[in-house]
């Protein structure tokens, strides 16, 4: 266990340094087991942080992320969170003022992320495989830049399936009403 411990560890290690030493404007921890994202990382990262653009952290163990890794990250224009244990985000996700896609599909949020509502250039959320039951469609509606939303596998309310369609200008994207994920 030791040593797959220390093997997950020289992963991120490498992967942090590629990102370092070659300028990248990427940096992907994905499926790296994480449960946390590593402390360590913002001080490697603090001289190139603003050069970031794109964070994968997708399929690892994540439950939440902390306020620091969204304002140390704030030029941010895609975040992958996909395929983690989220079920929420910390209120300076507001500060990610360019951000333009976010994905947080198979996680397990039960309320709509509505930091998001403020980010004045995101485009596409996808919100996939959540059990996510309401929407508040009339601040999806005011995005100035919002084009998709995929809310499809959520357990969506009657309500929203109705009020939805003729409030937005941009794709919602949903299951129809019966269906549900598969199961694992």
């Amino acid at each position: 266990m030791l040593r797959k411990m220390g093997e997950a560890v020289a992963r991120v290690a490498r992967k942090v340094n590629e990102t370092v030493e070659s300028g990248s404007d990427t940096l992907d921890l994905a499926e790296c087991k994480l449960v946390s994202f590593p402390i360590g990382i913002y001080k490697i990262l603090r001289n190139v942080s603003d050069q970031i653009h794109l964070i994968t952290l997708a399929n690892n163990e994540l439950k939440s992320l902390t306020s620091k890794f969204m304002t140390t990250f704030s030029q941010l224009r895609e975040l992958r969170l996909e395929g983690n244990y989220l079920y929420r985000l910390p209120n300076e996700v507001s500060s990610l003022q360019h951000l333009q896609a976010i994905d947080l599909s198979r996680n397990q949020f039960q309320d709509f992320p509505e930091q998001l509502t403020n980010l004045p250039k995101l485009e596409t959320i996808n919100l996939e495989e959540n059990e996510i039951v309401d929407v508040p469609v009339e601040k999806l509606a005011a995005m100035p830049a919002l084009r998709v939303i995929n809310l499809r596998l959520n357990p969506l309310s009657a309500e929203v399936r109705v009020i939805a369609p003729p409030l937005i200008k941009f794709d919602m994207l949903m299951s129809p009403e019966d269906a549900r994920a598969p199961p694992l």
